[in-house]
């Protein structure tokens, strides 16, 4: 008897994971951002990128560590550079705290499902940034807000077959060996506040990449490249089509060395195409297109832009084709290897149980006689287990650095300004 109660609490247990397998809520609610505290970018805060001088695992630190590591990127206010990539920057951990995981498209769910959901994070309150090490006047203390850490790959589009790089079937074009092995430390991203008032040491703006043009050009050509900063979390599982996106310009655009935008300019967008993850472990992919410009000033200007390269973690398995769009790879080996290992232990388990939950019921029931049954029922439920497994996702994190290309030539005459026809149609 009591062999047949274990028995059905077993059989019990396994239905019960068999639901929460299929439920795709249970998955999603884990990695959802929309339950953690939103955090952007302010008009005060600038996005500072220090590349760690030594591996440093991150959980390890104690209050009162000090980290030390260089900027992999300038760092510009509008038309002004405030500090040079390469600059000493040196941390201090405040203390810890808890924070949730970032989605990723690493693993499949059984792998998340018992993850941790929650990581320890050092945070930084203040920042010693040093452009020239053998002058101490040159040492700036900053209040930063730490991001996200993580190791970071290049991931671009390329129209043709490059015969001389390694190029993907698809057009995605992997990152060299050399900038691999360059990345092989974390990286940390940081919010830097309280900048933009730094005085230049000389008390004139010798970091600023070209005085702006009063006259601005009119036109800025199609095919210019701008680095910008996503703002908002966006994924081929959770966004929907028409979705509003949203980025920084990370660094002046340049035209006849002069300052055409500024960084800071707003780049606005939407979720034009997505196909989430789906059943038969096909995985997601979605395509990006920015639509309107604004500049500091607040001049509106209509662009089409889309997706030329984006800055991925170094475990993601998004790859992007020659056309802009991301699309998850498909499920590995060891994504595989994890899901036929899971639903071998619910075949077993389908099959013991449902043997016992028979012999329990008929009284003239034998192993034999139910031997047959648990096993098409048990091939069935393993059946419907695989067929219902979804693929990689297509996880874009808020603060994930991209290169945009414009489609065509953007005007920049105040008559091309959003809403200036109408105005003049209403002067009228």
């Amino acid at each position: 008897m009591s062999k047949s109660l274990s028995g059905m609490s077993l059989f019990a247990l396994v239905l019960f994971a068999a639901a929460l397998a299929a439920s795709p809520t249970f998955c999603s609610a884990a990695d959802d951002p929309s339950v953690l505290p939103q955090r952007s970018v302010g008009a005060d805060g600038l996005y500072f990128k220090v590349r760690l001088s030594n591996s440093v695992r991150m959980p390890k630190l104690k209050p009162g560590d000090v980290v030390d590591g260089t900027l992999s990127r300038d760092v510009y206010s509008e038309d002004r550079r405030l500090f040079r990539s390469g600059s000493a920057v040196r941390l201090t951990v405040d203390h810890l705290e808890r924070r949730r995981r970032t989605p990723n498209d690493h693993w499949p769910w059984v792998v998340k499902a018992f993850t941790p959901r929650y990581e320890n994070y050092p945070a930084f309150t203040s920042a010693t940034v040093t452009q020239d090490k053998d002058q101490d006047k040159d040492k700036l203390a900053l209040r930063v807000s730490l991001i996200s850490v993580s190791r970071l790959r290049d991931v671009h589009a390329q129209a043709k077959q490059n015969k001389s790089g390694p190029l993907a079937e698809n057009g995605a074009v992997e990152v060299s060996p050399s900038n691999a092995k360059k990345q092989a430390t974390s990286t940390l991203v940081l919010e830097a506040f309280g900048v933009e008032q730094i005085p230049s040491p000389t008390g004139k703006n010798e970091d600023a990449p070209a005085e702006p043009d009063s006259a601005r050009p009119e036109t800025l050509p199609a095919g210019t490249h701008c680095k910008i900063l996503l703002l908002s979390d966006v994924s081929a599982s959770k966004s929907k089509p028409g979705d509003t996106v949203q980025a920084r310009l990370l660094e002046p655009v340049l035209l006849n060395s002069k300052v055409v935008l500024p960084a800071g300019s707003v780049f606005v967008g939407k979720v034009l195409k997505k196909t989430p993850p789906r059943w038969l472990s096909r995985s997601g992919s979605l395509y990006l297109t920015f639509t309107e410009l604004t500049l500091p000033s607040g001049n509106q200007f209509a662009i089409a832009a889309s997706l030329a390269g984006v800055e991925l973690d170094a475990r993601s398995h998004t790859r992007m084709d020659a056309e802009g769009r991301l699309r998850g790879e498909r499920p590995g080996k060891a994504w595989m290897a994890i899901n036929l290992g899971v639903t071998a232990g619910i075949s077993k388990e389908v099959d013991d149980g449902v043997q016992l939950l028979i012999e329990a019921l008929v009284s003239t029931a034998t192993d034999a006689s139910t031997a047959g049954t648990a096993r098409i029922l048990s091939s069935c439920v393993s059946g419907v287990y695989m067929a219902t497994r979804h693929g990689r996702d297509v996880v874009l994190p808020r603060f994930t650095e991209m290169d945009i290309s414009l489609d065509r030539p953007v005007s920049l005459n105040p008559a091309a300004e959003i809403g200036a026809s109408a105005t003049e149609a209403g002067g009228k």
